[in-house]
C-alpha cells in the first residue's frame, strides 16, 4: 500500500514525514539531482507551526527561524496604519515563524532521511505522468520508468506536470502585472525583534522581516521583498523565474522611503544578490482528486504570496491527507475526504489574495483616502474596521485564534494505520 509522492519540496517532504509518523509506506520522487536550500524568506502561520511541532520539530524550527512577534502596515510615508501582535504574543498556543524557505526544506529533508532512511527519497526522478490501475496508480517518470503504488500524490509545484495531465489546456501561470524583487540583507532589526513590516500600496510595496536573531553587532538577516505593478498586458519577463537582477532597475522607485525606523533603499543596496519573480497564481480547480491520485500544495492551489499562506497551506494539506488515511485507510475515500476538507478553504484564500481582500488591503485603502499622509489613523479609518479586516482574513485562512486553539490535533499522538 505504498504511497508515491511526486516532488520533494515543502509539501512532499511534510507528507513523507506525516506518513512515516502514522506508519504508512511511501516514496518521494524529486526532479532535482541534489536538494539544496533555494529561495528566500517565508512565514509559517501558527496553524502550520502546530503541525510541525506535532512532528517533533520545535527545537529545529527555533534553530533556523525567528518567532514572529508583530505585523505592521505602514503608508508610503512611513506612517503607522495598523500594528498587531503575532504568534504567542497574540494569544495563539503556537508561535508564528519567519524562516528561510530553503532552510525549512532542508530541515524537513534531513529529518525525513534520519527517521525513514535514504531509500524513501529518489532524486533525479522527474514526474511526467500518472494513471489509475485496477489496484492503484502508476507514476510515470521522465526516464521512461513507471512506478506502481496504492496512491499517487502530486506535490510538484506551480508548474506541476501531473496537474497538466488533468488540465492540459490550462496554460502558464497567470501574471497579474506585479514583479517581486526578493533578497536578504544583514542589517539592524526594526520595531523590535521579530517584527514584520508591509509598506506602501498596491502599485509599489515593500515587505521586510528578520529570519535570524541579531548577532553580537546587532545585525540580523532581514528578508525583504520590493514589489511594483506594471501593465499586465505587456510581456515583462513573464517566464523568468528566480533570476538575478541589477537593483538599479527598481531601487530608484524607493529612494524616498527612508524613515526613522527603516531605511528601504539601504536595505536594497545592502543585498549581495537580488532575485526577480513574477506575481503569479492559477485559477482554482474544480477537482483535485482522480481515483487513486490527488494534487497538493502549489500543484493544487498556487496563490499570491500575500497572506503568508503558501508553505503553511502545503503543510496543512500534508497533515490532512494523513488524518484522512487514518480515518479511511490508504484508499480513494481518503483522497476524496481530503479534497472535501481542503479545497474549499484553499479556493477562498486564493480568491481573497487575488481580489485584493488579503490582509494588506488596508494599504491601498489608506492610499486612496489620503495618499498615505495622516497624523492619526483614526482620522482616516476607524481602528475597529482595521481589526475586523484582520480578523476576517485569519478566519478565511484557518488561523483565527480561538478556533485554532480549540481544535484537537490533526494527527493524534501515537496514531497508526
Amino acid at each position: 500500500m505504498t504511497i508515491l509522492i511526486a516532488g520533494g519540496g515543502i509539501a512532499g517532504l511534510a507528507l513523507g514525514l506525516t506518513l512515516h509518523q502514522i506508519g504508512v509506506p511511501f516514496k518521494v520522487f524529486e526532479a532535482t539531482r541534489r536538494l539544496k536550500p533555494m529561495g528566500v524568506g517565508i512565514n509559517l502561520q501558527p496553524n502550520a507551526v502546530r503541525e510541525l511541532f506535532d512532528l517533533g520539530l520545535e527545537a529545529e524550527l527555533d534553530a533556523i527561524g525567528v518567532r514572529t512577534q508583530q505585523l505592521g502596515f505602514y503608508s508610503k510615508l512611513g506612517n503607522t496604519i495598523w500594528e498587531e501582535p503575532r504568534g504567542l504574543n497574540a494569544g495563539y498556543a503556537w508561535p508564528q515563524f519567519s524562516v528561510h524557505r530553503g532552510e525549512l526544506q532542508m530541515l524537513l529533508y534531513r529529518s525525513l532521511l534520519e527517521r525513514a532512511g535514504p531509500e524513501v527519497i529518489e532524486t533525479g526522478a522527474r514526474a511526467q505522468g500518472w494513471e489509475d490501475t485496477a489496484e492503484g496508480a502508476l507514476l510515470h517518470l521522465s526516464d521512461g520508468r513507471s512506478v506502481a503504488g496504492r496512491l499517487v500524490v502530486a506535490a510538484d509545484g506551480i508548474h506541476s506536470a501531473l496537474r497538466a495531465c488533468q488540465y492540459p489546456d490550462e496554460g502558464a501561470p497567470i501574471w497579474d502585472g506585479r514583479i517581486l524583487w526578493r533578497a536578504t540583507t544583514r542589517a539592524p532589526v526594526f520595531k523590535g525583534e521579530g517584527a514584520m513590516a508591509m509598506i506602501g500600496h498596491d502599485h509599489l510595496r515593500f515587505v521586510s522581516y528578520p529570519i535570524s536573531a541579531p548577532d553580537a553587532d546587532g545585525l540580523a538577516t532581514l528578508n525583504w521583498i520590493a514589489e511594483k505593478r506594471f501593465d499586465p498586458n505587456q510581456d515583462f519577463q513573464r517566464e523568468d523565474w528566480n533570476r538575478a537582477v541589477d537593483i538599479n532597475q527598481f531601487v530608484g522607485d524607493f529612494a524616498d522611503w527612508r524613515f526613522d525606523w527603516i531605511d528601504v533603499p539601504a536595505l536594497i543596496r545592502g543585498a549581495e544578490v537580488v532575485y526577480e519573480y513574477p506575481m503569479v497564481d492559477r485559477d482554482p480547480l474544480p477537482q483535485w482528486s482522480f481515483g487513486h491520485r490527488t494534487l497538493m500544495g502549489d500543484a493544487a492551489h498556487p496563490t499570491y504570496p500575500i497572506g503568508s499562506n503558501g508553505a503553511s497551506q502545503a503543510i496543512l494539506d500534508a497533515r490532512n491527507i494523513g488524518a484522512q488515511i487514518l480515518a479511511h485507510g490508504v484508499t480513494t475515500e481518503a483522497l476524496q475526504a481530503y479534497e472535501a476538507e481542503m479545497r474549499p478553504a484553499a479556493t477562498k484564500i486564493g480568491l481573497a489574495n487575488r481580489s485584493g481582500n488579503g490582509p494588506d488591503a488596508v494599504l491601498q485603502r489608506v492610499e486612496d483616502l489620503c495618499g498615505g499622509a495622516f497624523e492619526e489613523i483614526d482620522a482616516v479609518i476607524a481602528r475597529a474596521d482595521l481589526a475586523a479586516h484582520a480578523a476576517k482574513y485569519k478566519a478565511i485562512s484557518g488561523f483565527s485564534i480561538e478556533a485554532l486553539n480549540a481544535q484537537p490535533p490533526t494527527i493524534p499522538a501515537g496514531a497508526q494505520v
